[in-house]
């Protein structure tokens, strides 16, 4: 017998493996999105690889379980081997990186053989501790069955524990440890739980068999006491191929629905790590709870288990049919959660969300899996055995599921009639149910009928009146278009006489309301560029940006979108503004993750162009570290530019700071350009380049004539038009010195801009523009003047003052906008004094120095 402090330590070693568990899948995932590309094709083959590797060893351990002579001991080897296999992952990361270029060019640029690689890797990483994780939870009932008693009731207790221990380590992967540790501590971390748990296991198990005197609790069954027996006894087993698809089912369908809830989430949240973690969360401890709710209805021997499991089932199908009308209510029909409220108020009202719409459903999702256990337990089987055929048969089911909703429903039938189908699975179950109990064929055929009938409408039903997308009517939108795809829900919305392209909802990818800003983040830094034939986009959402490259003679456009739905739509709705981008020869535009396409392009470009990206969106984050800069640095080619376009309006100092600092460490120089004069909405490139490259000012005055089809345009006033843009030599200041570099392993820019934008909702942070950025720009002039700069190196006196025009033009707008009119007008003196636009003697250094401060 064991004692009770031994059976609280066992179990806190399972609490421990779950944790360990999901913070290896938190990891696993997004490495994988890393090397793969953060696709949702490459999320779920990351995620299929684990989850058949859980279903194989489920099966297979579970099989061992009855012959091993300690399940404890063996419990504890397998959380060692877990470790051990778990650490190849940074080797073969490594060979990874250094094998696919080779690889890839045999393969040829055909996606099955990219994926088939793909596919490889995950399984060589992914499914050797997978394949041994899932027989922790076979061996541990095995050997905690065997101790405490029945298999309904400890088995559903161990699956409540191993799950809240799970959504424990999804907590702290998605919230603290990458911070606190880095994701590489992270992993060292876990591996190392995996083995502290492995090896006290082991030791826990010897001291046992040594008391039992060389006779192990686990390796011979003991029968149940008599009274336990014949209630267990009372109701019949359940068919095994019965309880084999009901496990299958239940897989499928609860995977498939957390998927289908993720997306309607992702409408109304800032999609940052930390709302996926919740969502995450919330769905784990629903999953917990409803083992818990098993665990209750088990010990309630009174109850018939086919009769609590037909209601559990229906029940299922109902909650899950509602949940598109209760997130709907629950969000007010798609508002934005938390709009305004600070950071902790933000996580509490998204965490109140989270738990209105899925912990109901999930629990009682979660209950039919651990109840199975209840309803096989007459037959008296191996508990290990089974519980690793319900292991298998269910995570089977949810790879399935999962592929199903991502892949093929959400493309067909969207969001709600994909719940609707998924809903109608388990009156499906109970019809089943019906028709394989021992009751008459009539009475068979009166509870069964209905239930098909339900079945078949849930099938059919076409809901109206739930909108994809929220529309503003007082700003004149109207819903032109919507793809509810695998990656994203992408609509293309008319606003009056403008159309702008939206994914989930709140963000906005562009449109006809800001041609010139799209169009300049392509002119800004070509008019630059000597001779730019070949260019790199990274990032397309409305074409604009990436059409404009075509005013120029290039050779090769290759454009990356890793949203297919954005693709579709700009290729239909935005053809007008994007100059032929979709029907040019020159142009490749793929829907692949950018970074991606990059890394493992066979040829390097004069100009690669990085558009903007929410630093807060989830994934998003990995664009700005410096990895993903050296990827770009070493597919430049000569005198090439590496052009980061960054969104001021969504960036505080801190966000800013580090992605400046991160620049500077990968690239000899880095300058910077205005996207516009805006005073509010600004955009900033920050430019990489070699410390050789120079700015000439003959190219601008050649581009621009070329652009204007017009030879005889002055020089003097094609140059003031560019030069107005240039903001300062980056790489020469100190402006950006004291903030952290951005790297995959710290991720300061993608777990920090979340945070910095509540901070700005609350007043307790600013956006970089007005007078902040305004301060940056007089910083920059100050530190490194145009006269001193190297970039600028070619420019004459007079070519210099119209950089110090365009700092004026800024102050300008910035300042009429505050009602600053005396001071404003003086600037506005300055910049008409600077440029072209008035017969003027060169500037004095006065003219030239700052009124910034005054």
């Amino acid at each position: 017998m064991v004692s009770t402090p031994l059976r609280w330590a066992i179990a806190a070693l399972f609490f421990l493996s779950g944790f360990a568990a999901l913070v290896y899948q938190v990891l696993w995932v997004r490495e994988l999105g890393l090397l793969f590309g953060s696709t949702a094709q490459a999320a779920a083959l990351a995620i299929a690889v684990f989850f058949a590797g859980l279903a194989v060893g489920g099966w297979f351990w579970g099989r061992m379980a009855p012959r091993v002579r300690s399940a404890l001991a063996a419990f504890g080897a397998l959380e060692v081997a877990v470790a051990l296999t778990a650490l190849g992952h940074f080797f073969l990361t490594d060979l990874y990186h250094s094998l696919y270029p080779a690889l890839y060019a045999l393969a040829g640029d055909h996606p099955v053989a990219d994926q088939a690689l793909k596919a490889g890797l995950a399984a060589v990483i992914l499914f050797p501790p997978a394949f041994l994780m899932g027989g922790t939870l076979p061996m541990m009932g095995q050997f905690m069955v065997r101790v405490v008693g029945r298999l309904s009731t400890t088995g559903t207790a161990l699956y409540a524990l191993n799950t809240f221990g799970s959504a424990v380590g999804a907590l702290a992967a998605g919230f603290a440890l990458p911070m606190l540790l880095g994701f590489h501590g992270a992993y060292l971390l876990a591996i190392g739980i995996d083995l502290t748990v492995g090896i006290i296991a082991i030791v826990l198990a010897r001291r046992i068999l040594a008391r039992a005197g060389e006779s192990a609790p686990s390796s011979t069954p003991s029968p149940s006491p008599a009274s336990a027996a014949a209630s267990v006894a009372r109701w019949p087993s359940l068919p095994p191929r019965m309880v084999g698809v009901i496990a299958f089912a239940s897989g499928l369908a609860t995977l498939g629905v957390e998927v289908l809830w993720t997306r309607l989430f992702a409408q109304v949240l800032q999609n940052s790590v930390y709302t996926y973690a919740i969502v995450l969360v919330s769905f784990l401890v629903a999953l917990s709870l409803g083992s818990l709710m098993a665990n209750a209805l088990a010990r309630i021997q009174r109850l018939p288990p086919h009769g609590v499991l037909g209601v559990l089932l229906l029940l299922s199908a109902v909650v899950i049919a509602a949940s598109p009308w209760a997130f709907h209510a629950a969000t007010d029909g798609l508002n934005y959660v938390g709009a305004g409220a600070g950071w902790r108020e933000y996580l509490a009202a998204v965490s109140a969300t989270a738990i209105a719409v899925m912990v109901l459903p999930g629990i009682l999702l979660g209950a039919v899996l651990p109840y199975l256990l209840r309803a096989v337990e007459a037959s008296r089987p191996e508990p290990g055995r089974i519980i690793g055929q319900l292991v298998a048969a269910n995570t089977s089911g949810a790879i399935v599921g999962s592929l199903a909703a991502g892949f093929v429903l959400l493309p067909w039938v969207g969001v709600t009639g994909s719940l609707l189908v998924f809903a109608a699975v388990y009156p499906a179950l109970v019809v089943w149910l019906i028709w394989g109990s021992s009751a008459p064929i009539p009475w068979r055929l009166a509870g069964a009928t209905p239930l098909a009938a339900v079945c078949l409408a849930l099938l059919v039903w076409h809901p109206q009146g739930l909108s994809v997308s929220r529309l503003d009517p007082t700003a004149g939108e109207s819903l032109l278009d919507v793809r509810e795809g695998s990656h994203a829900t992408a609509t293309v919305v008319q606003r009056g006489d403008h159309r702008v392209l939206r994914v989930n909802n709140y963000y906005t990818l562009g449109g006809t309301t800001s041609l010139e800003s799209e169009r300049n983040r392509t002119l800004i830094p070509m008019m630059t560029h000597p001779d730019s034939r070949h260019v790199f986009y990274l990032g397309m959402g409305t074409g604009i940006t990436a059409g404009a490259s075509l005013m120029f003679p290039v050779e090769r456009v290759d454009v990356c979108e890793i949203l297919p739905e954005v693709v579709e739509l700009a290729s239909i709705h935005f053809a007008p503004w994007n100059n032929g981008l979709f029907q040019d020869e020159r142009v490749t535009v793929r829907a692949q993750d950018g970074h991606h396409c990059l890394r493992h392009a066979s040829h390097r470009y004069d100009l690669i162009i990085s558009d903007l990206f929410t630093p807060w969106k989830a994934g998003t984050g990995n664009l700005y570290t410096r990895e993903h800069y050296q990827v770009a640095r070493e597919r430049l080619a000569d005198g090439g530019l590496f052009v980061q376009w960054l969104p001021l309006y969504q960036l505080t100092e801190r966000e800013l700071g580090s992605i400046g600092r991160t620049m500077q460490e990968v690239f000899p120089q880095v300058v910077a350009w205005r996207g516009d004069m805006f005073p509010t909405g600004s955009i900033l490139a920050l430019v990489g380049t070699e410390a050789d490259v120079t700015l000439d000012p003959d190219v601008l005055v050649r581009h621009g004539r070329a652009l204007a089809g017009n030879p005889d345009l002055p020089a003097p006033l094609l140059q003031a038009v560019s030069l107005r843009f240039y903001a300062g030599n980056v790489g020469l200041s100190e402006v950006f010195d004291d903030y952290p570099v951005n790297t995959r392993n710290r991720p300061v820019v993608e777990y920090g801009a979340p945070r910095s934008q509540r901070r700005v909702h609350t007043g307790e942070a600013r956006w970089v523009i007005g007078a902040e950025l305004g301060s940056l720009y007089e910083a920059l002039s100050r530190q490194v003047p145009p006269h001193r700069d190297p970039y600028l190196s070619r420019l004459q006196q007079r070519e210099q003052g119209y950089v110090h025009a365009g700092r004026h033009y800024y102050h300008y707008r910035v300042l009429g906008r505050h009602g600053h009119e005396e001071l404003a007008g003086r600037h506005l003196d300055a910049f008409l004094r600077l440029t072209p636009f008035e017969a003027a003697p060169s500037p004095t250094p006065e003219e030239t120095g700052s009124r910034w401060e005054e």
